[in-house]
């Protein structure tokens, strides 16, 4: 077995590894808001969860596409130190907010350590604009989309339906619902989430073979997606906390009108190949649901430390794939 297979396979587990944490670290962002509600249980969220975030990534690769062909340039990223050095600064920002509780986004942190890693082999020249304009359009469109659409989606279903029924009709007619919308949540996350692995390990793919893959491999599509169910399944208690109790107080409708809108989002940017955060997405549905109850309804503050945890992704894991990248050039 020659060097430069050990060092993909290394670099394959890796992936596999970020995948199926990114699964625990964004299971709040599907469920979260059902165990709130007390519409499922802890268990049966996770189980639900973990099925639709499998079934999501099978249904596409046009994300995963831009991820190995349009952040770093191809002749730059042949280089198989670069995918290792991406991945180890984003499962080390990965964890490293898990722990705070921080529900930061996956998504951003594998995108903006490999533009480190990137700029420490070849230079800012490296850098695709293409890949990088999609992801900061994503990353400033999404969370903005996610606080609209949720405001208007929540006025037209009080004005349409809520307003003639009983506090207590609401509940039970949106507990079912929410069923639907946390299952539509989980799927548009597997859908857009598991394809950064794929994209990445496609990209490592192609440094081995020394040519840029045009397609995404059947066994990369099937390994990124059981990682990420398997993930899931474990489940990221602390930031199910975060997003599911200490935003807003959640009630059946609001559940379903912040994972409705949030997953209506995420779909559509997977179609369009744009890597979008998962994270971004629902806490601003939330805020937006909480919103329309009444700006005290909202607990600013930790919704600032949320948005302070996507401000520092974007510079820390650039630094970070910058430093990964320094470190495994002198090993």
């Amino acid at each position: 077995m020659t060097g430069a297979l050990l060092i993909l396979i290394l670099i394959v587990t890796l992936a596999l590894i970020f995948d199926y944490i990114n699964g625990f670290h964004d299971t709040a962002n599907a469920i979260a808001t059902s165990i709130a509600t007390r519409v499922l249980t802890p268990a049966q969220a996770i189980g639900m969860a973990a099925v639709m975030n499998v079934v999501g990534a099978l249904t596409g690769t046009a994300v995963a596409k831009t991820i190995s062909r349009d952040i770093v340039a191809p002749q730059i990223a042949s280089d198989l130190r670069l995918v290792g050095a991406a991945l180890v600064a984003a499962i080390i920002w990965n964890l490293l907010t898990w722990w705070r509780g921080l529900p930061s986004s996956s998504s951003h942190a594998l995108v903006f350590s490999l533009v480190g890693a990137g700029v420490a082999a070849g230079g800012w020249k490296a850098i695709v604009p293409k890949g990088v304009n999609k992801t900061l359009l994503g990353l400033v469109t999404s969370p903005a989309l996610g606080f609209a659409v949720s405001i208007i989606l929540m006025g037209l279903i009080l004005w349409l339906v809520a307003r003639h029924m009983r506090p207590r009709t609401v509940t039970r007619v949106f507990r079912p619902l929410q069923v639907f919308s946390a299952a539509f949540m989980a799927f548009s996350h597997g859908g857009n989430d598991a394809q950064k692995t794929m994209g990445i390990i496609t990209l490592a793919v192609g440094a081995y073979l020394g040519t840029a893959l045009d397609h995404v491999p059947l066994w990369v599509i099937l390994a990124s997606a059981s990682a990420m169910g398997l993930g899931t399944a474990t489940g990221g208690w602390r930031i199910i906390k975060t997003m599911g109790f200490k935003v807003v107080d959640l009630k059946p409708i609001d559940g379903f009108v912040a994972e409705l809108s949030a997953a209506s989002i995420i779909e559509g940017a997977s179609r369009l190949g744009i890597p979008v955060s998962t994270t971004h997405v629902i806490s601003t549905t939330i805020m937006g649901v909480g919103t329309t109850k009444g700006f005290k309804k909202v607990k600013w503050q930790v919704a600032g430390r949320i948005v302070v945890a996507w401000v520092l992704t974007l510079p820390s894991c650039m630094l970070l794939g910058w430093l990964c990248f320094q470190v495994a050039r002198i090993l």
